[in-house]
């Protein structure tokens, strides 16, 4: 007999990710290619060799948070890598925590990795490093539940509002090709992807920087409507996928997606960042400021698409907001009657041109505001989800509890920021499962219904 050669352990790599769904897509990205070299993951800090934080750096609160996780990983573990949008303020980080490993940028996925071989090198493994890794041929490692996935169709942004550093972090617009996108498309369906969660900065403005050209063996234009039909089109009557689209800037061309919307091609809804309505307030953040054209944009979509759901975010208190606008946003949203709204209140960033704008307001006033506008928003969403009680509608589940219950969402919901469809008397429902439900009630964000064939020959709690 030969001597027999032992396996090493591999190493452990921790993962802390923070901020938008754009981050969440990049730490899968960083956790795939780890894994394809032979790292496993730890759950925890103590089982991990090396810890990456993926940091968001959008909001002073949000580098407060990034900041927090860094010096708690560095006291849980001591071996920390961090990446991210903060990673663009390496000297900070450093002289905040020397003991950190290695600060990236965002995107800087190979620096990433290199960063982690170096901290916690692979032991060579005979025979495991002959086999040919798979994730790449099922779409990759996911921090999602394995029914729905981000799909990252560019990077940057080519807007400079006034609010906002991304472009500085994340650089100008640079799309994907939409081969390439439809490919990955591909692979996640095949691997069980129920629900495609469309992102980049400004998704409606993808392709703009490859002259919309086409590509690919069936010359698909780099263009967003081209791409959500071509995903629409992955799934079929008997094994729908959902096409979900989100950070819509309400460019002309948007007019041609909500035909897709009617075929049944993407979901009806919206995410569209709205800001504000004032025409004062929109020029001092550098928005368009053709409130009143959105109004009647919108009532034609609806005109089209009934049920179409309009999400959408905004700044309460932004610099020189005078009591006048912010009672014009709230007349602004009354008359636009939106489907799911959230309101931050204006929070000052490092680098931002708002910085040095007149008339800044003080905080209580801002979070004044910003409650007003919530308690109307939240009206607003309570009487939109009451009207559709004693409908059925389709819904996709998130979690069951194995008793019955179930947590899912309705098209109208997009996870983690919308809201929820609770399930009684399903005690078949998995994951994934997308399911003809009776509303039978409602609350201001959440909807509450049955499977439908559970109270075809009963009497539903809404009679």
């Amino acid at each position: 007999m030969g001597e027999t050669t032992a396996l090493l352990p591999p190493k452990k790599v921790g993962m802390v990710s923070l901020g938008c769904p754009k981050a969440l897509v990049d730490s899968e990205r960083i956790l795939t290619s780890l894994r394809s070299e032979g790292y496993q993951l730890s759950a925890d800090y103590a089982g991990a060799d090396v810890v990456i934080v993926n940091t968001c750096g959008f909001l002073d609160s949000a580098k407060a948070e990034s900041l927090d996780a860094i010096g708690e990983a560095i006291a849980e573990n001591g071996r920390v890598v961090v990446t991210g949008c903060m990673g663009a303020e390496a000297d900070s980080i450093r002289a905040r925590f020397p003991a950190v490993l290695a600060v990236t940028g965002p995107q800087q996925y190979e620096a990433v990795v290199g960063a982690v071989r170096s901290a916690a090198p692979m032991p060579p493994q005979p025979f495991v490093d002959l086999v040919p890794n798979r994730l790449e041929e099922v779409g990759g490692l996911k921090l999602t539940p394995r029914h729905y996935s981000y799909l990252k169709i560019s990077e940057g942004c080519n807007h400079r509002c006034a609010f906002c550093i991304i472009p500085s972090l994340r650089g100008d617009l640079d799309s994907r090709r939409p081969d390439a996108i439809l490919r990955e498309a591909e692979k996640l369906v095949a691997a069980g992807t129920r629900e495609l969660l469309v992102i980049s900065q400004d998704t409606s403005a993808y392709g703009r920087d490859l002259r919309h050209a086409s590509f690919g063996k069936h010359d698909m234009r780099a263009h967003i409507t081209d791409l959500a039909r071509a995903l629409g089109q992955l799934g079929t009557p008997r094994d729908p996928v959902w096409v979900r689209l989100h950070y819509i800037y309400p460019y002309a061309h948007v007019d041609e997606l909500i035909p897709l919307m009617a075929a049944g091609l993407v979901l009806p809804y919206l995410d569209i960042p709205f800001q504000h309505a004032a025409p004062n307030v929109l020029r001092a953040m550098r928005r368009p400021a053709n409130e009143a054209k959105v109004l009647e944009r919108i009532a034609g979509w609806r005109r089209l698409v009934p049920d179409i759901a309009i999400r959408s975010t905004f700044i309460a208190g932004f610099p020189g907001e005078t009591e006048a606008d912010f009672r014009y946003l709230l007349d602004w949203l009354e008359e636009a009657q939106l489907d799911r709204v959230g309101c931050f209140a204006y929070e000052p960033v490092a680098g931002a041109a708002a910085n040095d704008l007149p008339g800044a307001l003080p905080l209580e006033l801002r979070e004044e505001r910003r409650d007003r506008f919530m308690e109307k928003a939240a009206a607003i969403s309570a009487a939109k989800l009451r009207a559709k009680i004693g409908r059925t509608i389709e819904v996709i589940v998130d979690e069951a509890d194995g008793g019955g219950g179930a947590t899912g969402r309705s098209k109208a919901d997009a996870p983690e920021i919308d809201g929820h469809v609770l399930l009684r008397d399903a005690p078949g429902a998995k994951p994934g499962d997308i399911l003809s439900v009776l509303i039978e009630d409602a609350d201001e964000f959440d909807l509450f219904g049955v499977p439908v064939d559970t109270v075809l020959s009963g009497v539903p709690a809404w009679a």
